[in-house]
């Protein structure tokens, strides 16, 4: 075992070297990848300032606009196969392409026209993390894959840059599985909150860089590719994670998650 590890951590995981890496890189994706220091560099403006940017009367417009594009993107975005694409164009492109369209028409008109263009964004991405459901053996058609996809929404890298919640991944996962013991209609609404409330923040954060001087109306189209760019990546890597455990079990992905977090973490004190 390394010296510079704490004792308590095992020298190997039990999972082969190959699932082991790709566990590695979901977890650092998961863990540490910062959307709002990206927003930020894009605006040319600290984190802190783009959050100020929005009355407080438009956080709370936003919320409930969150909550409604959530609840209709689900079924408008999973509805269809998320994973089809025009002949010649690849789902990832053609989603790029329709994430730009939709977030400069959005971005021209201010909050009043993103709010408009919120609900098609937000199927647009949900579409993108069903492609990646998909690209990992998920079952699209089934409602507890879209219950997965959503979920890719509550997540966030825990960086200090991001000033993100405390919880991590596995914690937030725990968190939102006790609205759904089961896909009952009357237990949706619960877990559709629970999931825009995690996912106001990023919004927020995204209207925020929209209202950038320097960012002007062509800054819908930048701020959304990059929506669509990190919710891909998380989605990318929780169905990564999701793919092992059926292969390997839970337990041991969890086991082996854990470890390489920690010997992250260890590494950068």
């Amino acid at each position: 075992m390394s010296e510079s590890l704490p004792a308590t951590l095992p020298a190997t995981l039990p999972l082969p070297a190959e699932a082991e890496a790709q566990l590695a890189e979901a977890r650092r994706v998961l863990e540490e990848s910062s959307l709002a220091a990206r927003l930020a560099g894009m605006a040319g403006t600290p984190i802190e300032a783009l959050r100020r940017r929005l009355p407080n009367v438009a956080q709370g417009m936003v919320d409930s606009a969150v909550k409604t594009a959530l609840a209709k993107a689900l079924s408008a975005a999973m509805r269809s196969d998320p994973g089809r694409s025009l002949p010649g164009v690849s789902s990832d492109w053609l989603h790029r392409g329709l994430a730009v369209a939709s977030g400069a028409a959005g971005g021209a008109f201010g909050l009043a026209g993103t709010l408009v263009e919120l609900p098609i964004s937000t199927t647009l991405l949900l579409r993108q993390i069903g492609a990646e459901a998909a690209a990992a053996g998920e079952d699209t058609t089934q409602p507890e894959t879209g219950a997965e996809c959503l979920k890719v929404f509550a997540l966030s890298g825990n960086t200090a840059a991001d000033d993100a919640t405390e919880t991590g991944y596995f914690a937030t996962r725990l968190a939102l599985a006790q609205f759904l013991p089961t896909m009952g209609a009357n237990l949706l609404p619960g877990f559709i909150a629970a999931i825009a409330a995690r996912f106001t923040g990023p919004v927020l954060l995204k209207l925020g860089a929209q209202a950038a001087p320097v960012i002007g109306a062509a800054a819908g189209a930048a701020v959304n590719l990059a929506f669509l760019e990190h919710f891909r990546s998380l989605a990318r890597a929780h169905f990564c994670v999701r793919r092992l455990e059926r292969e390997y079990g839970a337990d041991a992905v969890r086991a082996a998650y854990e470890v390489l977090d920690a010997r992250a973490r260890f590494g950068k004190q």
